[in-house]
């Protein structure tokens, strides 16, 4: 009769308060990479998939769900799977980079990576993470709050997710190992593509990616940016948006009608259907404020509202010059951290490890090249050599000479980092790391430096986000800077623009061991250098787990 008095309790508690009943749960994947034969733009060629989708699967799960992903290399290239702004606490070797973290998976082989979304809710993406195979090897994840936990502003009626890509005519590996070969820059995609589709273009018709909505109804937009080397614009003709988070970090809500996003980065905004039954463009163009090759493709989509006739009149909407430089400072200030009881933004006020750490391109001798040289990118000139061996399997059993630990905290040799360049613009070349004691706290201040030309860094750290504390136009002022760094509500990001000629400053905690890759996400500086890598130690209750039994050999 007990047993039975309290059965009926844990009924009625459950039907009560269903979310009391629910633990978190583990979602099996199941990513086969595979070729497939696809066409756009009026040509036709096979491209690297996940499960013969492009863009690849969404993954979703909920804050505290473990995510177990199976991924087997059906294809004759060498594959890793990155799961972008996860901060994989104790799961460092299911982070992704190749040489980084693992050696790839090589043809016919498969990888189990496991690990628990903690702390985070929002849009992320997942992308390859070994030469240039993310242009096509990318796809969303979509991180649910808690069950019981509502969002932080008014529940929308529906989400779609928005995928913005680069597409290239040929092979994309083949560009890539001309450009290295040649030591020239690589050839420029041909079109952007939104949701796979480029939409219409000169001397080719495609009738492109059409988001339907009904009236009334109120949608949430997770757009991610899985380009290559593009910064992007996205407007819909006539519709402002509401911009609620980035980068898995709620952000207090603002309006605008045209969305920044870098590649890497991912903006969650609200999309009101309130406006007259018809058909509206969606823009998605290109920004670049320096004076390089770039793809100028504007990709076009259409907005169709539920029960618009069959030829209605098309609303149109402005694109934003593709140097609107103002245009995107405007929309990065307008970030900011939520800041609540809820979602607190802990920046560190004290910092251990203040680092300055110069971005940008140089130029280093190459016998084998065009020009007798060669295009190369560093990060306080180190151009970063990857090795032959995963690093974080180097730290682990303490292999020697993979790398060492002397990456330098600041510029070796300090000059005008926006004005005239030194005569020497060569690099170093190596693989070091710069090492961080376990909950130590770090600041980073990012400079753009002008030689070649000064322009955009979308800079990536792994394992960690990391709340951006302040920007500014010109060579950073040690002095006079930091006195108006945000250090109340700034943004929290695992991705972040460094703008052209100018500088931006991070910071973050760092309590999570082992090695983590920090890059531009241009995949152009990434394969030329501009690179480094952070070994975190372990502390007195967390430390680098073994590795898994199946991970990849080199």
């Amino acid at each position: 009769m007990e047993s039975s008095s309290r059965l009926q309790v844990i009924l009625l508690v459950a039907f009560l308060y269903p979310a009391l009943m629910v633990e978190s749960l583990v979602r099996h994947y199941n990513f086969r990479v595979v070729l497939k034969n696809t066409t756009k733009l009026c040509s036709s060629k096979a491209i690297l998939t996940v499960n013969g989708k492009f863009p690849g699967p969404t993954l979703y799960a909920r804050e505290d769900d473990t995510v177990i992903v199976r991924v087997t290399n059906h294809v004759n290239y060498n594959v890793t799977i990155h799961w972008h702004g996860v901060k994989q606490l104790g799961t460092c070797w299911a982070d992704g980079p190749a040489y980084i973290t693992q050696c790839p998976i090589q043809p016919g082989q498969n990888f189990i990576y496991k690990f628990t979304i903690t702390g985070q809710r929002g849009t992320l993406l997942w992308h390859a993470h070994d030469s240039w195979l993310r242009a096509t090897l990318h796809g969303a994840i979509v991180i649910l709050p808690k069950i019981g936990t509502p969002y932080p502003f008014p529940t929308p009626q529906k989400e779609r997710i928005i995928i913005l890509a680069e597409w290239w005519k040929s092979d994309v590996e083949a560009v890539v190992d001309e450009s290295i070969q040649s030591g020239l820059p690589p050839n420029i995609s041909d079109a952007h593509t939104i949701n796979g589709h480029p939409g219409p273009s000169p001397g080719c018709s495609s009738q492109g990616f059409t988001l339907h909505v009904e009236s009334g109804k109120t949608y949430l937009l997770r757009i991610i940016n899985a380009a290559l080397n593009d910064d992007l614009f996205f407007k819909i003709a006539g519709h402002n948006l509401t911009v609620v988070e980035v980068d898995a970090s709620y952000t207090k809500p603002f309006q605008t009608d045209t969305i920044f996003v870098s590649p890497g980065q991912t903006t969650t905004a609200i999309l009101t259907a309130d406006k007259d039954i018809g058909k509206y463009l969606i823009s998605v163009s290109p920004f670049m404020d320096a004076p390089i090759g770039f793809d100028n493709f504007t990709s076009i989509a259409t907005l169709r509202y539920k029960y618009t006739p069959r030829n209605p009149t098309t609303f149109l909407t402005s694109i934003p010059p593709q140097n609107a430089t103002p245009l995107t400072k405007t929309f990065i200030d307008s970030l900011r951290s939520l800041n609540s009881k809820q979602y607190p933004a802990n920046v560190p006020l004290t910092i251990d490890h203040s680092l300055f750490m110069t971005v940008g391109v140089g130029i280093n001798p190459c016998d084998t090249c065009v020009n007798g040289s060669k295009l190369v990118a560093s990060v306080n000139n180190v151009s970063f050599v990857m090795p032959t061996i995963a690093l974080l399997q180097a730290y682990y059993y303490n292999i020697m000479g993979v790398y060492t630990l002397d990456f330098p905290a600041n510029p070796p040799n300090p000059f005008n980092y926006t004005g005239t360049p030194p005569d020497n613009i060569q690099t170093t070349n190596g693989t070091r790391l710069y090492r961080l004691g376990y909950n130590s706290t770090v600041e980073i201040v990012l400079q753009d430096i002008a030689i070649i030309v000064p322009e955009s860094h979308p800079t990536h750290l792994h394992g960690f986000n990391f709340f951006v504390v302040g920007t500014g136009l010109g060579n950073f002022d040690p002095n006079k800077d930091p006195k108006s760094f945000n250090l109340v509500d700034p943004v929290e990001r695992n991705t972040v623009p460094v703008p052209t000629g100018g500088w931006t400053a991070i910071r973050f905690r760092a309590d999570n061991p082992g090695i983590w890759f920090l890059h531009c996400h241009l995949e152009v500086h990434t394969t030329w250098g501009l690179k480094m890598a952070f070994l975190v130690d372990n502390g007195p209750n967390e430390s680098l787990p073994p590795p898994p039994s199946d991970l990849p050999t080199c």
